[in-house]
This record gives C-alpha cells, sequence and structure tokens, in this order.
C-alpha cells in the first residue's frame, strides 16, 4: 500500500483539488492511503512514502494530476518515488 500526504491551503480553497488528485489517483491505484491536511497559506505539497515529490510553494501551480497518479503506481509496482514535474496549466488573466 502507498502512502500519499497533502498538505494544502485550507484558506484558499486547495481542498477541492486535492479531493480531485485523491479521485485521479483512487481510480487508478485504490490501494493507496490518501491523507490530506490543511497547512500553510498557498500550499499544496505532495508527498509520497513520506518523500516531497510536489511543492506548489516553489513552483506557484498544481501538480499534473495523472503524472502524480503514475508515480503512485510505479512506487505500488515497487518503485522509488521521485518528483513530479508537469504542472497544470496556470489560469491567470491580466486586466
Amino acid at each position: 500500500m502507498v502512502k500519499v500526504d497533502v498538505e494544502y491551503c485550507g484558506s484558499c480553497g486547495h481542498v477541492v483539488q486535492y479531493e480531485k488528485m485523491k479521485e485521479v489517483i483512487l481510480n487508478r491505484v485504490p490501494e493507496t492511503k490518501m491523507s490530506g491536511k490543511t497547512g500553510r497559506q498557498a500550499s499544496f505539497e505532495v508527498e509520497i512514502e513520506k518523500e516531497l515529490v510536489y511543492s506548489k510553494l516553489k513552483t506557484m501551480a498544481f501538480p499534473d494530476f495523472e503524472e502524480v497518479a503514475d508515480v503512485v503506481e510505479d512506487v505500488a509496482n515497487g518503485g522509488l518515488p521521485r518528483a513530479v514535474s508537469k504542472q497544470q496549466p496556470i489560469n491567470c488573466c491580466l486586466m
């Protein structure tokens, strides 16, 4: 069983992103143990087996949930956690 821990900003509403990512992961690797908790402002920090694989605090974007699921699947099959490099597009508009 792979353990995934996510720290997300509660005041930013990032729990919605956590729930979406959780759904993607559990659809691919149902035996994953998911844990989410509110944390620092603007955070969305993803740890797989206690190793940080993605930090929104560093990138200012959410991770690509499919790539996170790829890493979880790799770990479930005996691989090691690795960094997630793909991001979701940043939705930004300037007025």
